[in-house]
C-alpha cells in the first residue's frame, strides 16, 4: 500500500512543486517575450553549443532533454522551421540522425543568454542565501542522479 506524505514532506513537496512550476512558466514567458524562444529552445540549443562540432544524435538529445523520439521530433522541426537549427543524416548510420546547431540559432542563443541569466538571478539565485547554494547543488544533484538511474531502469 502507497504511503502517504508525513505532514513534514508535504510542508516541504507543496512549495517545491507550486515555486517550481510557476519559476519555469516565468522563465518561459520572459523569454518567449524578448526572444521569441520557449525554455525548451533555449535550453536545447544550449545543448548543441555545448556539443562537440555542434551536433548531437536525436536519439542522445531525446534522452538529454528527456522527449520521447516523436517529441524530440517534433520540437526539431519546429526549430528546423525557424532556422535554428538543421536535421542532417548521420554518415555512419544510415537510420539516425543529429541535429546541428545553425548560425541563426547560435545567433538567438548569443542574445538570450544575458537576458535569461538576468530572469534566472531575479527569479531564482536572488532569493537564495549565498549558504544555502551548497546544500541546494548537493540536494539537486543527488536528485538528478536518482531520476537518471530511476529513468534507465524503466527503461529496460
Amino acid at each position: 500500500m502507497a504511503r502517504k506524505l508525513s505532514t513534514a514532506e508535504e510542508r516541504a513537496w507543496r512549495p517545491y512543486i507550486e515555486s517550481s512550476l510557476r519559476l519555469e512558466t516565468l522563465l518561459d514567458e520572459r523569454l518567449r517575450e524578448a526572444t521569441n524562444l520557449t525554455l525548451i529552445d533555449y535550453h536545447l540549443l544550449m545543448m548543441l553549443a555545448n556539443a562537440t562540432d555542434q551536433r548531437l544524435r536525436m536519439s542522445e538529445l531525446a534522452e538529454k532533454m528527456v522527449f520521447s523520439r516523436s517529441r524530440i521530433t517534433y520540437q526539431i522541426n519546429s526549430m528546423t522551421k525557424r532556422g535554428l537549427v538543421l536535421r542532417e543524416s548521420v554518415p555512419e548510420d544510415r537510420r539516425g540522425y543529429r541535429a546541428v546547431l545553425t548560425a541563426t540559432g547560435a545567433e538567438a542563443l548569443r542574445i538570450a543568454v544575458p537576458l535569461h541569466s538576468e530572469s534566472v538571478r531575479e527569479l531564482f539565485f536572488d532569493q537564495i542565501e549565498p549558504d544555502e547554494l551548497d546544500c541546494i547543488e548537493r540536494v539537486f544533484t543527488r536528485l538528478h542522479t536518482h531520476l537518471q538511474t530511476d529513468l534507465l531502469r524503466h527503461d529496460d
